[in-house]
């Protein structure tokens, strides 16, 4: 008989936001409820505060690194639900939230292999298409993530809003992230680590924007599409 695997619930920061449903370490083949899934999920959607340049998603989590790759997904199957969710190189993907799996009790396992894995809630800054981000609405979208991560988390109380990382792919080496203030240029340093925190995977290009060196009129200017903007909190 499989066993449900791990299932928490935080924001795409790096702290956590909610503490976790189960805390049986997972197994290879294990699988996770969808009820859990969808109770963690609808939490943002019942969420009354600002949330607008936010996304929420779910994200699979394995402990080896390597091990998602391209085509994973996870396979939700109930009695007369069966889809597939397809999963991007963070391992996160989009929930639908059914009432008819919800009542199943429909389960949620991967299509392949992982080991180990946890599965989470995540939320952070909604892309754009142009690649241009005003300072002020970077700032704007990292203080609804505090307001929500406050709301699931008394600890969040004490943090502030201190900037953004932007994520990039592995593939190829991303252009330069550029801050553009009063007529002067900056390129902003690329490092190498985790999208969010607890990740096994820590080897994405990572480039960290930090409120206030260069004012609110400030733009961030991006020329390859981030996989994730995550709002940073001390």
């Amino acid at each position: 008989m499989m066993r449900p695997a791990h299932f928490g619930a935080c924001l795409t920061l790096l702290i956590a936001a909610a503490p976790a449903v189960a805390q049986a370490q997972p197994r290879a083949g294990e699988w996770v409820s969808y009820r859990d899934a969808y109770r963690a999920m609808v939490l943002f959607e019942k969420y009354g505060g600002p949330k607008h340049l936010l996304v929420n998603q779910l994200q699979v989590q394995p402990q080896a690194k390597g091990v998602l790759g391209e085509g994973a997904g996870l396979v939700l199957s109930g009695k007369t639900v069966q889809t597939t969710l397809p999963l991007d190189a963070l391992g996160r993907g989009t929930l639908p939230l059914l009432k008819a799996a919800y009542d199943e009790n429909a389960v949620l396992a991967p299509n392949r292999a992982l080991g180990a894995f946890s599965v989470r809630a995540r939320v952070s800054l909604a892309p754009r298409a142009d690649g241009a981000y005003e300072a002020a609405d970077l700032r704007a979208g990292c203080e609804q993530a505090l307001g929500f991560a406050r709301h699931t988390d008394s600890s969040a109380r004490a943090r502030q809003c201190v900037g953004v990382r932007l994520v990039f792919a592995r593939q190829g080496t991303p252009a330069p992230v550029r801050v553009r203030a009063g007529g002067a240029e900056q390129v902003l340093p690329v490092a190498r680590g985790a999208a969010f925190a607890g990740d096994a995977d820590d080897d994405f290009p990572v480039v960290s924007y930090r409120f206030g060196a260069q004012g609110a009129a400030a733009q961030v200017v991006t020329y390859n599409a981030p996989l994730a903007i995550v709002p940073l909190f001390e």
